[in-house]
């Protein structure tokens, strides 16, 4: 090959170099632009509202009533938490356990025998979630509440963190089942040798050294079920009221947009409302985020 030869070929090399570093490069952009993309679209779109009324106002009134021009998010709001965590409370130690006994307890073979069983319950649409939750989670509610005395309906928030959880454990699931598999072996089989139980190398071994993986799996989870919309409004209620317990209905913020947003377009107030509500929803999120990878970071330094 000659001189020349090798100098195009290299030159080729270089340019295609260049090139395949430069898309991806954009990709990348792209995808650190996207949430400020969409904050900034969903912040223009709520000036509306913004420009007539106070953040402080919309954000810790009560009064709902949007052809009178009152706009008060705050019982929105105070649903979405109330679901949210009551949610991660109720999946929390079914996915921690589940996992550990999956990871470490059962046979090899049972946990590939479950594995597609929770990729199935992951990829069920939301709203035969919602059809089960009034089948049959509404009922066992109402009787629940006559007996503590809190006579209900059976569309309560405590519904709808029922059915939210079971939609979220296979997700959480999947995450934590990984993050347990991913500690050495040899810090287990280390710990076992100096004499440590099964049980006390499981706390003080494996669940240290997963402790970010952990928090990273819940704070996703926490993220999905904010987010989730139609299971939860079939079972939540949707009475605009803040509620003080949880045989009391609710009405969270998805639920909100997904039941106005295509009916209200040609109101402008109430269309820059609604797009408040996403906005208020996107930050939410983001700032439970932020929270669950400040606690990674933290963790991870303790470790």
């Amino acid at each position: 090959m000659s001189v020349l030869s090798i100098s195009y070929f290299k030159i080729g090399r270089s340019l295609k170099d260049r090139f395949h570093t430069s898309w991806m490069l954009v990709c990348l952009v792209v995808i650190l632009l996207l949430p400020f993309i969409l904050g900034a679209g969903l912040l223009v779109k709520s000036m509306v509202l913004l420009k007539d009324q106070s953040i402080w106002h919309l954000l810790f009134s009560s009064k709902w009533h949007p052809l009178k021009g009152e706009f008060g998010f705050l019982p929105f709001i105070i649903s979405s938490l109330w679901v949210t965590v009551l949610s991660i409370i109720i999946c929390g130690p079914i996915c921690l356990f589940s996992a550990i006994h999956l990871t470490h307890y059962a046979k090899r073979w049972f946990l590939k025998f479950i594995h597609p069983i929770i990729d199935i319950l992951a990829g069920i649409p939301s709203v035969i979630y919602g059809v089960w939750g009034i089948v049959l989670i509404v009922p066992l509610i109402s009787k629940a509440g006559e007996s503590f005395g809190s006579p209900n309906s059976g569309y309560t928030i405590l519904t709808g963190a029922i059915v939210l959880s079971i939609m979220i454990i296979p997700f959480v699931l999947n995450i934590l089942i990984e993050v347990i598999k991913t500690v050495p072996h040899g810090l287990v089989e280390a710990s076992l040798s100096l004499g440590a139980t099964k049980w006390d190398t499981i706390k003080k071994v494996i669940l240290r050294k997963a402790y970010p993986g952990i928090i990273s799996a819940f704070g996703l989870g926490i993220s999905r079920a904010f987010g989730e919309t139609i299971a939860v409004l079939m079972v939540v209620g949707n009475v605009v009221k803040i509620p003080s317990g949880v045989f009391q209905a609710g009405y969270p913020l998805p639920a909100l947009i997904a039941n106005n947003y295509g009916e209200m377009l040609s109101i402008p107030m109430y269309d820059s409302a609604l797009m408040f509500a996403a906005l208020v929803l996107f930050f939410i999120v983001t700032v439970f985020n932020m929270g669950s990878r400040y606690l990674i970071l933290h963790a991870e330094k303790r470790i």
